[in-house]
């Protein structure tokens, strides 16, 4: 009897452990803007990083104790697309570079804005991913006297193209997505703006989510880091160079019944809130893991 007592004591207060689920969101490093070259090109902005989120979706269902990839992505420089970013399943892409002296503009996780003669833009969502995880870059021009780039595309709209009005102005970057994972809305992922003509043209605005602006003057704007911002467009006059793409990031949130193990190259901060860890990756190398336990 005693035996039996002691038995169903230890059962019922046993209690497993919830299921490992864990919602995300992976975005890669931001595109750098184009660089500029005088008399044939004033650069166009970078790419956002692309852009992959469970929430509003579902997430991970995973296995304690098992290793799963971790990599978060860095921007890219002038004329460099940006790194991808990765959690397990989940790859975002780098955005594409801004077109510039160096040709026409790159496609990525969003795409490139088009420079001033290489004025077509870069192809967003690429490879393709479901949902999108990002959009195309906006076209530049070389119709005197609107010499300008075209903005990089945004995880949430297309860049915009050059004004088209007469006065040579830059298109701006794409917007980014606003996400709550954190516990406060952050938005991620907007693309940089296309340098332009001397003033009054102005310049292209970076779009909302951490894109950098475009150059009337000089050197374009860097995205702003982990965000997975792209770059802003540089002048035409002293071959400027683009703003480089900000770096992206990686957010985990889980029960906090588990704890987390990442592997060594790994930045990273955790904190708790109503049942759940949070982890916010900026920094992490190609090889590097995380696990639970």
């Amino acid at each position: 009897m005693i035996g039996n007592i002691i038995a169903g004591s230890l059962s019922s207060a046993f209690t497993a452990p919830p299921a490992l689920t864990v919602d995300y969101l992976v975005v890669a490093g931001g595109g750098g803007g184009g660089q500029g070259a005088l008399g044939a090109s004033n650069g166009g902005g970078g790419g956002a990083g692309g852009y992959r989120t469970s929430i509003g979706g579902s997430a991970l269902s995973l296995t304690a104790s098992t290793n799963y990839t971790l990599s978060c992505g860095g921007g890219g420089a002038s004329n460099t697309n940006g790194s991808n970013s990765v959690f397990s399943t989940i790859t975002s892409n780098g955005g594409g570079y801004g077109g510039g002296n160096a040709g026409y503009a790159a496609s990525g996780g969003s795409g490139g804005g088009g420079a001033r003669i290489y004025n077509t833009a870069g192809n967003g969502n690429t490879p393709s991913t479901s949902p999108s995880q990002g959009n195309a870059g906006g076209i530049g021009t070389d119709n005197a006297p609107s010499f300008a780039g075209g903005g990089g595309g945004g995880s949430s709209t297309t860049g915009y193209p050059f004004d088209n009005s007469g006065n040579g102005s830059g298109g701006n970057g794409g917007s980014g997505t606003a996400n709550s994972i954190t516990g406060s809305s952050v938005t991620y992922a907007g693309g940089g703006g296309g340098s332009s003509t001397s003033a009054p043209s102005t310049p292209g605005s970076g779009g909302s989510g951490g894109g950098g602006a475009g150059s009337n003057t000089g050197v374009g704007v860097a995205g702003t880091v982990n965000t997975g911002g792209g770059g802003g467009g540089g002048y035409q006059v002293g071959s400027s160079a683009g703003g480089a793409g900000g770096s992206g990031v990686v957010v985990l949130k889980y029960p906090d019944a588990y704890t987390a193990t990442f592997s060594g190259g790994v930045t990273q901060s955790t904190t708790s809130s109503s049942g759940y860890k949070i982890s916010i990756v900026t920094a992490a190398g190609v090889s590097d893991t995380v696990s639970w336990a």
